[in-house]
């Protein structure tokens, strides 16, 4: 094997695509942490013309943004006013014809319960060019700032995200509970607290053990995020007693406990606020 020294004169130069006049850009904005946006993320906010942006979107996010870029908020937080989604996309459509650069903005990654693939389609049905530009979602990005192992060898090698919030607020109903418990020895649960004790009691019904550890993580990868530490019987008493606000996400399984170890984020939040304290 011929080693390559890994020298600036052998490295290729980095190109990122143009942000063209009257595209769309579906861009996840990750979980939360601005460090955890891409180069392509990056890019996108600091060449655009017009930002539509979800609630979920940490504001420390905009401040990267164009300072000539028109912000736009959309709303789209669970009990919350919001833009009705066609409304949206149809305000990208415009916007796009007008011959803007238009950046959509989403928290997490947007094909991940983001309603993202409703944006892209009725973009491709108006013929408005687009791209996708992932992010990192908040099921790997916030466990792994909880340390919570996604998969860990010898104890979990599958996970299943599942939403418990359907389009009119309800938990879903068209899950195969039963094969999913299972299946999964990890799950992980996005928009859980409006149906967490109809989700616990649903999962405790198709097999799971109420004493599983289960982890309830609010406001995940932010200075103000929250780790309630549970079991799927004692989750509700639990959030309700620590004020666990969303946005959050719902982690159920034996890897859950593995953060007795690996939880380094807490020791960056307790130093912070030494620091501020000082």
């Amino acid at each position: 094997m011929n080693n390559i020294p890994s020298t600036p004169e052998n490295a290729a130069p980095l190109t990122l695509p143009t942000f063209a006049a009257g595209s769309v850009w579906l861009v996840g904005a990750g979980p939360g942490d601005p460090g955890l946006l891409t180069l392509l993320a990056l890019h996108a906010l600091r060449s655009a013309d017009i930002i539509v942006y979800d609630a979920l979107v940490d504001r420390r996010i905009l401040t990267l943004a164009n300072p000539k870029a028109v912000l736009n908020a959309a709303g789209k937080r669970g009990g919350r006013p919001s833009a009705k989604q066609q409304d949206i996309s149809q305000r990208l459509i415009a916007e796009a014809r007008k011959g803007k650069r238009v950046l959509r903005l989403k928290g997490g990654d947007p094909f991940v319960f983001g309603r993202g693939g409703e944006e892209a389609l009725a973009l491709a049905a108006a013929q408005i060019p687009f791209r996708l530009v992932p992010g990192i979602t908040a099921a790997i990005g916030g466990l792994a700032y909880a340390g919570v192992p996604v998969t860990h060898r010898g104890l979990n090698t599958a996970v299943t995200f599942l939403t418990a919030h359907d389009k009119d607020g309800d938990l879903p109903d068209d899950f195969d509970w039963e094969a999913m418990v299972k299946g999964s020895p990890l799950l992980v649960v996005y928009m859980p607290t409006r149906n967490l004790g109809r989700l616990a009691q649903r999962l405790i019904e198709a097999g799971r053990p109420a004493d599983e550890p289960a982890l309830l993580l609010s406001k995940a990868t932010t200075p103000d995020q929250k780790a309630v530490a549970t079991t799927l019987k004692n989750c509700v008493a639990d959030a309700a007693k620590a004020g666990a606000e969303p946005p959050a996400i719902f982690a159920i399984g034996k890897s859950v406990a593995l953060r007795e170890q690996l939880d380094w984020y807490r020791d960056v939040l307790i130093n912070s606020e030494k620091e501020t304290a000082s």
